[in-house]
Parts: C-alpha cells; structure tokens; sequence
C-alpha cells in the first residue's frame, strides 16, 4: 500500500474534487468511511449535496478559522494524504478502511489516539481501491499539528498494515534513491515529445561524465563539452563548492533555464561525492601510467576486475563492497559510450536500472575499486575493439555480477537494489547475446581438427569434472577447442590454461561454462606465454598440489549465501 502526502491551502477545493463524479469519471461512489468524531456531514449520503459539502467545509475549518483570529493560522493548512492499494490486493470493506485511515493519522500525528485535540479529519472513499484522508493542520488546542516526517511514519504504519491484512508487500526504499521527477515534469516532457525528463537525462548524462573523467576539473570540462549548461560555483578562494547543470531550452515561465544541482539529480551525484571518486580514481590511473611502457589491454583488465566481483562481495567488508558496486554501474555508464550503436539502447537501459543498486545506505571506501575504475578510464582513451569479443567477455562478467549484486543486497534487506539488479541482469544479457554473436561464430569456423579436438577433450574433462558433460554438448564447443588451439600454437599449455580458466571463478551461476572458459581463455592467452623452464615449473608445483578443479575448489563456494533467488533472477539461459 502506497502513501501520497501533500498540502493544500483550499479545504473547499479539495473537497469538491473528492465528491466531483462529473469531471473525474473515475469516481464512482464518493462517501465517507471515517472522520474525526464518527459524526462529520457526508456529502456523497445526503440529499443536498452541495449544502452538505459546505457543512463539512465548515466543520473541518472550525480550528483554522480560530487560529487565523489570532494570526496563528498555517498558510498551508490542508494536509492530503491518498491511501492506494496494490492492483492484486483484495477489495477492502469501508470498515477495513475506517481502521487504516485512523492508523494512519495517529501515526503521522493528525490525530494521535487518546488525544482530544487532534486535528479534525475525514476518509474519503470514491474508488474501490483507494481513499483519501482530508485534515486541517491545526489542533483544537489551536496550536498547529506535529506531523514531522509524516510520509516515513505512515510508511512505516502501512508496512504493518500489508502484513496483518495479507496486502501485497511494497518493496521500500531507504532513502537513498535518486528523486522522482514531478508530475508537472513528466507532463512537459510528454508535451514536448521526450520519453525522460530533464531531471532524468541530466542525470545520465552526469553519470557518463563521472565515468568518463579522471579528476573533478576534468568532470565539469567533460560535462560542458556535452552540450547541457553548466554553472559551476566556487568559494572567495576560488575552489570550487559545487555546480548546477540545466538542458538547452528547458526554461521556466520567465524564461529561465531549469536548474538542477548534482545532488538533486542523485544523492551520489553532488560534487563532494563526485570529488572523492574521482580522487582515488586518478591515483590508480597515474600510478598505472606510470609504470611499465607495455600497458596491459584495458578491456582484459576491466573483465578481470569485475570477474572479482562477485567473491570481494562475500568477503564481509560491506564499505568495500558498495564500492565495487559503485565502480561497476559507472564500468555500465562508459560502456554506453563505447558499445556498438545497436548494442547500445540495451547496455544504456541496463546501466540506468543498475543505478539504483549503486546506492544503499552502507558508506563506499571508494579506493577499494581504484581497479577497476582505472581501467575504465583507460578503455575510454583507446580505440574500441572492433571484433566484439573484448566487450563480450566483459558482459559475460558482469551478468555473475550482477546476479551476485541482487544477491548482496537481497541479505542486506535492500528491496529497490535487489529489483534494479534483477531488470539491470535482463538487459544486460540481452547486450552480450547481441555482442557475443560474431566473435562466437568467428571462432567456431576455424574449428581444428578432429585429431586436435580429440586431444582437447581430456583435458576439458580433467579440468572441470563437474561441468565437462554440459561444456562438450553445448554448440560452444568448437569455439572453445579454436581457443585452446589458438593458445597451444602462441606457446601456451592448454592444460594449465584450463585449470586458470576455472579456477578463477566458480562456473555454478552459469549456465553456459563452455562461453565463459571460451573468454576466459582468450584473455589468458593475451599474456605472454611462460617460458619452458617456467612451464616446467608450473607443471611440477600442480603435480605437487594436487587441486580438484571442480566447483568446490572456490573458497567462496562454502561461504553461507542470502537463501535461494527466484528462478528468474538466476542466470538466464544463453
């Protein structure tokens, strides 16, 4: 059940629009369920209606009209909260909402029970699925009502309320979600022809700024040069204390462009947060220049930082894991701006629904992810790869990271987090089918030989028991036996490459393996393959070792997770 509080100045305004059925179609049978003393006049059971409304106009004014004698009345002094149930909710009895309706009030401090100078109020029923409860904010002791954090406390009522009526149970917020834009924003978009607001497209175009930067000066630089204004606001000594950002013609009535500031937009998005991201950012991304001439692929790096994803977030340290979090929805952010155009639209949808999982109320230690925000900037000052397979492993990570996100916050009781992950998941396996395709087909045409693949398969069997029989009947499998071939021809041993392969990460959540070792080994291949004394070395210590290349090999396997996910946030079927 969803609460909607707001305030008004006219009673009689309000109450002529609840008892309106002309007008509003939808209001079918207008009455009262509930009110202050179980006596008020009601408008949509008398004879008169409209003499009938005015008494209760009256009646509900009496202590507004006392206190404005005395100069003591709120400007502001209607208080509108609508109760909705959900669609799939029973239909409530009028004493079902005679009993929310008092709850509700006491609660928010309308009227709490047992006080006898609680503000006068009244339910109104005019649809099967919703009330609205109509009070005047001043007490019968004339002093103004003590309604603090009223949409909270309801909230918080309505929880107990789902729960003992058997009503659907709201998926609750914490407080940390971007702000909605208005009705009056989504009505001028809609004139105008936009499918978002000017809130909701500055906000993405924020986000990919933040993704694309290295420090805050470079940020505002990078966000200018997107085409929205920029206002930048800066202390007497000249550093800067924030910024404002406004679309090209979206004015006000005067003519004014619209402005939003970073932290309207979203809670992470002020420049004090900006600023700490991008500060430890930039030490991992000049400590990376500065060291060997040979850079490794940033794209290889990127996979390779969010493969470790999903085991950092099992590790405990919660701060950590927003963190890495956090640098995975901006990894989403610049991915919008290097994919393909028709991959595009799935990879941008993906990243805004991953927005809201990027937020909770545990604070991120940010230089926890320099890694992978590192590598990110570095991909977006190099060309994009043009044969898909880079941006194809990277969207094979992120669907098991992304599965592991709506896990964590699934432990952690983050209701909105757990189904922004689940419909960032949709999108973005629908974006690595689409960028797998090519670089998949690619490789199975230049399949080995039969000699080859025979002598592959053992070593596909030795290396991972427990998936061996799905990975050598999934059509895949060509692609997977030209990469090993590819590897054993640069020098590789395709054995140790095996064992890296599934070592890594646990193949349980999915449910291709074949894909995931196909680009698990393409990425281990890029480095340079060891030496004969090296490999003789590395073939002695696995003798000695012994390791069982299954599943259970990975230490976080153990680890006690958040209980089962629903059959449809599991991995999706390739």
């Amino acid at each position: 059940m969803i609460a909607k509080i707001s305030s008004g100045k006219s009673t009689t305004g309000l109450i002529r629009y609840l008892f309106d059925t002309k007008k509003a179609k939808d209001h079918t049978d207008p009455h009262l369920v509930a009110s202050w003393d179980g006596f008020a006049p009601d408008p949509g059971r008398a004879a008169d209606l409209d003499a009938t409304k005015k008494l209760l106009v009256q009646d509900l004014d009496l202590h507004v009209k006392q206190a404005g004698r005395l100069g003591r009345a709120p400007e502001r002094h209607v208080w509108h909260c609508s109760l909705r149930a959900a669609p799939e909710d029973r239909i409530l009895s009028d004493e079902d909402w005679d009993q929310i309706a008092r709850r509700v009030v006491a609660a928010t401090g309308i009227a709490p029970t047992g006080d006898p100078d609680g503000c006068r109020w009244v339910a109104v029923r005019h649809a099967p699925d919703h009330i609205h409860i109509v009070a005047t904010k001043v007490r019968a002791d004339l002093r103004p009502a003590r309604h603090w954090n009223d949409y909270l406390t309801a909230d918080r009522e309505l929880a107990a309320v789902e729960k003992e009526y058997g009503l659907h149970r709201v998926v609750r917020g914490d407080r940390t979600a971007a702000q909605r834009p208005t009705r009056a924003e989504q009505e001028k978009a809609h004139r105008a022809g936009h499918q978002a607001t000017s809130r909701e497209r500055l906000r993405t175009t924020v986000r990919t700024a933040v993704a694309v930067a290295t420090d805050p000066e470079e940020f505002l630089t990078v966000l200018a040069g997107t085409g929205v204004l920029v206002d930048v606001q800066r202390f007497p000594s000249g550093d800067i204390r924030g910024y404002k950002v406004a679309l090209d013609g979206d004015t006000n009535a005067a003519g004014q462009p619209i402005w939003f500031s970073g932290s309207k937009l979203a809670p992470d998005l002020s420049f004090p947060k900006i600023r700490e991201r991008l500060t430890a950012t930039g030490a991992a991304l000049a400590s990376q220049q500065s060291g060997s001439r040979r850079q490794p692929d940033p794209w290889h790096q990127a996979t390779a930082a969010a493969e470790r994803i999903p085991a950092l977030l099992d590790q405990g340290n919660d701060a950590a894991a927003q963190a890495h979090l956090a640098a995975f929805g901006e990894a989403l952010d610049a991915l919008s701006v290097l994919a393909p155009k028709e991959i595009r639209p799935q990879i941008s949808q993906a990243a805004q629904a991953f927005e809201r999982a990027t937020r909770s109320r545990i604070s991120a230690e940010h230089h926890h992810a320099r890694a992978l925000r590192g590598a990110v900037r570095s991909m977006l000052r190099e060309p994009a790869p043009k044969d898909g397979a880079a941006l194809a492993m990277f969207l094979d990570a992120a669907v098991l990271v992304t599965i592991a996100a709506a896990r964590w916050h699934q432990a952690r009781r983050h209701g909105q987090q757990v189904v922004a992950a689940r419909e960032s998941l949709l999108h973005i396996q629908a974006a690595y089918d689409q960028a797998a395709a090519a670089p998949l087909a690619a490789l199975a045409q230049r399949k080995p030989s039969q000699r080859t693949v025979e002598r592959h398969i053992p070593q596909i069997r030795q290396a991972a028991p427990a998936h061996a029989e799905q990975i050598l009947n999934d059509p895949a499998c060509d692609a997977l036996t030209t990469a090993l071939a590819a590897a054993e021809t640069a020098g590789h041993d395709p054995t140790q490459l095996l064992h890296k392969a599934v070592d890594q990460r646990a193949l349980d959540d999915a449910d291709s393996p074949t894909k995931v070792l196909i680009w698990r080994i393409q990425r281990l291949t890029e480095r340079p393959a060891p030496s004969p004394r090296a490999r003789a070395a590395q073939a002695r210590s696995t003798t000695a070792a012994q390791p069982s290349w299954s599943a259970q090999a990975d230490p976080t396997a153990t680890l006690p997770g958040p209980g089962p996910m629903p059959s449809h946030s599991r991995r999706p079927r390739r």
